[in-house]
């Protein structure tokens, strides 16, 4: 149904929202002044507009029972099976909830996106059945992705393979618990502050957040347009390997993916590391709540790559403890204009916008704002709060600040191949209780992303690599490479992990 004009109450009420004096004579004049964009509106209506590709048949599968749902991991279950030849033939994947498989629910972890059904493929998705991948089903996520525990999704908590009243870490935490319970080879997973990385790590499995720009979002929902990364979360680096060399490059639906530049991902295994130049960054060891266990077994972790001929030396980077603060500004009001204002999708992009999303996303938040998870109340009331009282100066200099950010790591990875800390400073935490107050929930969802977020913001790339246990709990290194360079990472982690298994050090 096209638009009607405004009533004049209706613009009155606008202009007074803004401020604004003017007469009903002044509204009625500017509702006939309306008249013609209206009209351009009803054209609209009368155009189809393009939709990605559904290029593979599938059934809708169906939502697990409990006793196929062991660690509340999955959200729907499917079987979509894609070419038989290519780098992923007989490799079955976990899509995150918040990518789009078309004919298959999606919920993205929140009660206001229930019953929502996408009709497109995202260019991911399209990629991972082009490469002989199976699509085995959705994997749980976190209410609108904003939390980096697994206690906010709305069909129940994800609990921990290793320890199931641990956290598995978030928001793509059904990824990494599936991959870690064997339950499916490798998963997709999303990465805005850590979100790839932490459920990794807390899990036990490889890990990588991308270069931003490598790996299209097209048909995912955002969070903030300038973090949002998409990325494997796999059981090994040579599964790490395969499934970036089909989800990466160029997209044209995606413009951030117009500075990909694509490597030769499968020939970075088996090969030595000897020469290799490592910086250990001190302050990724120096928080205040960094697990002594945890550092100690990280830095005998990277002091392992002496041994493969690799040089190791110990670097500086301060404001490395500022990445955290320039995240807060640029993704709080980020998210709370694009994915909660801009239902979803926001505006001003010159990119493919999941119409059905949006409106399925606006009609679910506007109508049911109580339903979503407390992390998301404190992001809108927040953002908002400084988008009204600061006009945006504060994200606007969280943006800026990138630059600096980015370039004290430059700095650094122009003498070295790789920066190496912990992904998080401690093994994974308990899931709280059901009755627990707003602020334990709240510190359980955001409280262990010291040292991964920095890098959403710098995009550089990151993979968290398993090197060890601390009290039954596996705990990860991170590695962060130079933009585009993610052969490097892969050459070192593949290299490490023909040592043995680190988990039963």
């Amino acid at each position: 149904m096209s638009p009607r004009l405004p009533t004049i109450d209706q613009i009155l009420d606008i202009a007074e929202f803004y401020g604004m004096n003017i007469t009903g004579d002044d509204a009625m004049s500017f509702r006939g002044l309306m008249a013609g964009p209206i009209a351009s509106y009803a054209r609209l209506d009368q155009l189809a507009e393009p939709k990605l590709p559904v290029k593979f048949p599938r059934e809708p599968g169906y939502r697990p029972s409990a006793a196929e749902n062991k660690y509340q991991a999955w959200y729907w279950k499917t079987n979509i099976k894609g070419n038989s030849k290519g780098v992923l033939a007989g490799k079955t994947i976990a899509v995150k909830d918040n990518i789009c498989v078309a004919g298959v629910p999606m919920m993205n972890g929140s009660r206001v996106l229930e019953g929502y059904v996408p009709e497109i493929d995202a260019t991911v998705v399209t990629r991972v059945l082009e490469a002989g991948g199976t699509i085995a089903g959705k994997a749980a996520c976190e209410d609108l992705c904003f939390s980096a525990g697994s206690h906010t999704c709305a069909t129940g908590p994800i609990r921990n393979p290793h320890n199931p009243e641990h956290s598995t870490g978030g928001s793509s935490g059904g990824s990494a618990a599936l991959v870690a319970a064997k339950e499916v080879d490798m998963a997709l997973g999303g990465d805005q502050g850590g979100s790839i990385r932490t459920p990794a790590c807390w899990c036990g499995v490889y890990g990588l957040k991308p270069t931003w720009g490598l790996v299209p979002m097209t048909g995912g929902m955002p969070i903030s347009y300038s973090v949002d990364h998409c990325g494997p979360i796999c059981g090994s680096t040579e599964d790490v390997a395969r499934l970036l060399t089909a989800i990466a490059g160029p997209d044209g639906y995606d413009p951030r993916t117009t500075v990909a530049k694509v490597q030769d991902y499968m020939l970075a295994l088996g090969k030595s590391v000897k020469g290799m130049k490592i910086a250990v960054m001190q302050e990724g060891f120096a928080h205040p709540t960094s697990n002594p266990a945890t550092d100690k077994k990280v830095r005998s972790a990277i002091a392992e790559f002496k041994a493969l001929g690799a040089n190791v030396e110990e670097v500086s980077i301060p404001m490395h403890y500022d990445g955290p603060h320039i995240w807060t500004g640029i993704i709080l009001e980020g998210a709370a204009e694009m994915m909660i204002k801009g239902y979803g999708m926001g505006n001003n992009w010159y990119g493919y916008y999941s119409t059905s999303l949006q409106e399925a996303f606006a009609r679910g938040w506007q109508s049911r704002p109580d339903d979503v998870s407390e992390t998301v109340k404190l992001v809108l009331l927040l953002g908002e709060y400084m988008h009204r009282r600061y006009h945006n100066r504060y994200h606007a200099k969280a943006q800026n600040l990138r630059v600096l950010l980015r370039k004290a790591y430059d700095d650094v990875l122009m003498t070295y191949d790789l920066i190496a800390m912990p992904t998080i400073p401690f093994p994974a935490t308990k899931i709280p209780p059901a009755n627990c107050t707003r602020e334990e929930y709240v510190d359980a969802a955001l409280n262990m992303q010291q040292n991964t977020c920095p890098f959403d913001v710098s995009g550089h790339p990151a993979l968290t690599v398993p090197c060890g246990e601390v009290d039954g709990l596996p705990i990860g290194m991170m590695l962060v490479g130079r933009h585009f360079d993610e052969v490097t990472l892969i050459r070192a982690a593949h290299a490490f992990e023909q040592i043995g298994d680190r988990q039963k050090r």
